[in-house]
């Protein structure tokens, strides 16, 4: 039925709307079986898509080096990546894998974080574990997963990356161990 009201173009099987186009372009179907569809369809373009985010551009660094610290002041880890995004309405999904090893003869302690650039954005619970004994010395090896989804505003240059921090007591704390392969993964996701 091509001269429904308001102008509307209605497709009917046996009396009964399967679908329609408004007057302004809008298809909208009723009951049409996605599984009858067949030959070919035309490709999407996800330039044109809107109201849904959008994975706009990807970057990723393996850790090509490491780093020990034995005091609490923050470190970094060797683990950084930059992108640059293409819209200052665009989103950044931070996504590390970040190995560590703690060394030491008694309880001992690690901080880890992550930073846009200088400004600090997300802080992991503090990494713990102790020895039964102070004189052996003992590795405690084990990897984080941290997440964030950023909001850096701007469509410069942005850096992140990761930074470590002993936590009190004896030993020494390591992160990136390049035999393990920590990662660092940045997604600019469009609005």
């Amino acid at each position: 039925n091509a001269d429904g009201s308001g102008k509307d173009i209605k497709f009917q099987a046996n009396g009964v709307e399967k679908a329609s186009i408004s007057s302004a372009g809008a298809f909208t179907s009723t009951s049409i079986d996605a599984t009858k569809l067949s030959g070919d369809l035309p490709a999407i373009d996800g330039a044109s898509l809107t109201g849904v985010g959008k994975v706009l551009q990807v970057v990723q660094v393996v850790a090509s080096s490491g780093a020990a610290s034995t005091t609490t002041a923050f470190a970094d880890t060797g683990l950084t990546a930059t992108i640059t995004p293409s819209s200052a309405s665009s989103k950044i999904l931070v996504i590390v894998n970040q190995y560590y090893n703690m060394y030491a003869s008694g309880n001992m302690g690690m901080d880890l974080r992550i930073l846009r650039d200088t400004t600090d954005i997300e802080n992991l619970p503090r990494i713990q574990f102790g020895t039964n004994s102070g004189t052996y010395w003992q590795n405690n090896y084990g990897s984080q997963v941290m997440n964030k989804l950023d909001s850096p505003a701007t469509t410069s240059a942005t850096t992140y990356k990761t930074q470590f921090a002993r936590v009190t007591y004896t030993g020494t704390a390591y992160a990136c161990d390049v035999l393990t392969g920590s990662t660092i993964t940045l997604m600019e996701i469009g609005a």
